[in-house]
């Protein structure tokens, strides 16, 4: 099955850059790029160049205080005073020049992507570049600025008016994009991420369930830490299923993180490519049962940029467009280019051997576990 896709990408999304040392690299939005390239999955005629956003834009969600702080910090005109108050400057989210542009920049490449989809030139488009969902609307939070998902939605409710199903396979909790609708009935929330018990941001739990009008539209799957393919897929597919059913999106978005690997140096998941290769099948075949294919996948969290990112997101892309992920050798044009400037061996195949991951004596307890999670959160979708 093939489909029309457009790949939002422009150098200006690598400008997100907070400093050398830090593990939000947007150099792996160019590996997966280039990676799609020496498939020839893509090519020039795929690729939208994205715009930036606008300040009105931002202010969907953003408070204008917090977007006016931030353009002081990228002027290095901001106190520290203000700085703290907002989140800015802190170790997760440090200051650098031009944040302000290059963080707007990541929200218009996925507005470039709502808009490619809603009026028509594509069925689904993909933003490597965004999936920032810790954003909150006055303070930055878990190295991200501005939220381009939350800002995405709320521009899809204005402009087109369409009920939006957000879904968040990142291995941290959406927390950012699940408070900004979490009074709202026409956008359901859905993630599935390591429990908050050991891992940040702490929240997630499956007694989020929105309020006011918008109680029962916010789903969370907190899935226990050492989680296999297996039983993360389980949980995974049979909520996605139960909550699209239950709420009949007319458009789904999803957010990408790709750091549930067992290789991912911040989370305590134990995914395989397999996991990255499922999610976007399923994504794929639910937008297109319910949708009429309108699906906006963006990026997210994913730490380990060479053995993991590149593979895990180029498979969104090749689902989009050929409706099947790749399998085999990687490119030996790729593996013979990076090679050199990666710290680790790069993987040669598009698969996993099962035996990176490390043996769990509690694998049976986890997969319990988590089943009693999924039970708890679907047994909300049977009471509206």
């Amino acid at each position: 099955m093939t489909c029309k896709a457009g790949f939002v990408f422009s150098d200006t999304l690598l400008n997100y850059h907070f400093h050398s040392d830090h593990p939000f690299n947007q150099k792996r939005v160019l590996l997966a790029k280039e990676l799609l390239e020496d498939t020839e999955m893509l090519n020039k005629h795929d690729i939208i160049e994205p715009r930036r956003a606008t300040d009105d834009e931002l202010a969907l969600f953003h408070d204008w205080s917090y977007i006016n702080a931030v353009k002081k910090a990228s002027n290095g005109k901001l106190s520290n005073e203000e700085a703290l108050e907002f989140g800015i400057g802190t170790e997760d989210t440090p200051i650098f020049e031009d944040m302000h542009e290059a963080s707007s920049y990541l929200v218009g490449a996925t507005l470039t992507a709502v808009d490619a989809v809603l009026d028509g030139k594509v069925e689904h488009a993909l933003n490597l570049g965004g999936g920032l969902h810790h954003g909150f609307k006055r303070k930055a939070s878990g190295f991200c600025i501005y939220n381009d998902g939350a800002v995405a939605i709320k521009y899809i409710r204005q402009k087109y008016d369409l009920k939006v199903l957000y879904v968040d396979t990142d291995a941290h909790h959406g927390d950012g994009v699940q408070w900004a609708f979490y009074e709202d009935p026409n956008v359901c929330t859905f993630s599935i991420h390591e429990t908050g018990r050991y891992l940040f941001p702490g929240t997630g739990n499956v007694n989020e369930r929105g309020i006011k009008e918008g109680h029962g539209y916010s789903f969370n799957i907190p899935i226990d830490a050492f989680t296999e393919d297996e039983s993360f897929l389980e949980v995974y597919e049979n909520a996605f299923k139960g909550i699209v059913d239950f709420f009949k999106p007319d458009i789904i978005v999803t957010q990408n993180g790709a750091d549930a690997h067992t290789y991912d140096p911040l989370t305590h998941l134990c995914g395989t490519m397999e996991i990255f290769e499922r999610i976007p099948l399923l994504a794929h075949e639910l937008a297109h049962q319910y949708c009429e294919g309108k699906w906006i996948a963006i990026g997210g969290g994913g730490y380990d940029i060479w053995r993991v990112v590149p593979r895990a997101w180029a498979q969104i892309w090749n689902v989009m467009k050929m409706g099947q992920p790749q399998s085999g050798p990687i490119p030996d044009s790729w593996l013979t280019k990076w090679q050199d400037q990666a710290p680790i061996t790069l993987p040669p195949y598009w698969h996993d051997d099962k035996g990176i991951v490390p043996t769990i004596p509690r694998k049976q307890e986890i997969s319990e576990k988590n089943n009693k999670l999924l039970l708890n959160a679907l047994k909300y979708t049977q009471k509206k």
